[in-house]
């Protein structure tokens, strides 16, 4: 018997069971005996035996796709986050649909949700990493199997996280422990009012006293970054500055060395995802590694719980591991000098205008 295209019929008959108990062994839609499940475990060993797709829905009478709702597939997060989820419903047997939901605009929205739902689909995994993907998982329909992918947690949904939050405290306070006054803050699109990111920088300024400056708006297109670097460039008091992504970090690098500066020797700069170009950087780039295509795994194994209602803990979190590498140092003792300066200069002026405006 050729074992390379065996049949479900061929492992029921290797195994001396009929076809209908190799497909309850297959989905576990219904108990068979251990002697039995045994049997049909060697047969499959032994022809090679690998259920198609096709197979498996016709045996479980269940749809073996799984839909990925996404507001892009371009960026370095969103395309890796998408591999880790395809990767592991392969292997179980699932094949992925991608969906593209480009703004948050109600039509769009419900526009890619149609598409989705037009399908015969187990269950949907959403890219909440921005505003299309938070408006999608508000809009699907409530009886579908559904996982949410993020850096933030909300309740009420299935999720894996990537604890941005925990992991951008962490590196404010790398930061701060090197020397620096405070640390600037250039934030990417957020998915809400503040996304972790900002949340963590935030909160370690804050437990240590430090001082909490505006953040700088960054666009994704790493040109939006240098156009800020240039601007960080003129405030002597900018020793420090942690990006919201790699790339808009690169931006930011490139910005200042347009300016005349060098990092880290006069500005450190550290970034977040540990892009594959990070570490190729020149100077290599400080970062938060977050490993995307590990939250895809974990979010497909989340919904298969959800789909089969087989697990209460539907929550599945991990913390970024901060990588620390040549672009951040010990501040330039002069330019710290020179930005304490401006900062004192600035807190007195605020303090003579609040004396006038007594």
């Amino acid at each position: 018997m050729n074992t390379k295209n065996a049949t479900i019929a061929d492992v029921a008959a290797r195994a001396g069971v009929s076809v209908p108990t190799v497909s309850r062994v297959l989905t576990g839609a219904a108990r068979v005996s251990p002697a039995k499940v045994e049997r049909v475990e060697a047969a499959i060993a032994e022809l090679n035996f690998r259920p198609s797709a096709a197979a498996r829905t016709l045996a479980s009478r269940r749809s073996q796709v799984i839909a990925v709702i996404a507001g892009d597939t371009s960026r370095y997060g969103y395309a890796e986050t998408i591999r880790g989820v395809e990767v592991a419903a392969r292997a179980a047997g699932y094949t992925v649909m991608i969906t593209v939901v480009e703004t948050a605009d109600d039509e769009e929205v419900d526009r890619a949700i149609t598409a989705t739902m037009t399908q015969s689909i187990a269950g949907v995994v959403i890219l909440k990493f921005d505003p299309p993907g938070v408006a999608a998982l508000k809009r699907l329909p409530a009886d579908i199997p559904v996982v949410a992918l993020s850096g933030v947690r909300d309740v009420g949904v299935p999720q894996a996280v990537l604890d941005e939050a925990r992991a951008a405290e962490e590196l404010t306070t790398l930061l701060l422990g090197l020397g620096h006054r405070t640390v600037h803050h250039v934030r990417v699109p957020p998915s809400r009012r503040e996304d972790g990111r900002t949340t963590g920088w935030r909160r370690a300024l804050r437990k240590a006293g430090a001082p909490v400056p505006e953040t700088h708006d960054a666009g994704w297109e790493p040109r939006t970054g240098l156009e800020i670097g240039r601007r960080l460039a003129e405030d002597p008091s900018v020793t420090a500055v942690f990006c919201g992504n790699d790339e808009i970090a690169m931006g930011v690098m490139r910005g200042l060395a347009d300016a005349g500066l060098r990092v880290p020797d006069d500005v450190s700069v550290a970034g977040f995802d540990d892009h594959p170009l990070a570490e190729m950087w020149s100077p290599p780039l400080t970062t938060a590694e977050q490993d995307f295509a590990g939250l895809g795994r974990r979010g497909f194994q989340l919904l298969l719980h959800v789909i089969d209602d087989t697990s209460d803990r539907l929550y599945s979190s991990e913390r970024p591991r901060i990588i620390l590498r040549e672009s951040t140092a010990a501040p330039n003792p002069e330019r710290l000098r020179a930005g304490a300066g401006v900062a004192q200069a600035a807190e007195a002026d605020d303090a003579g205008r609040e004396a006038r405006g007594a």
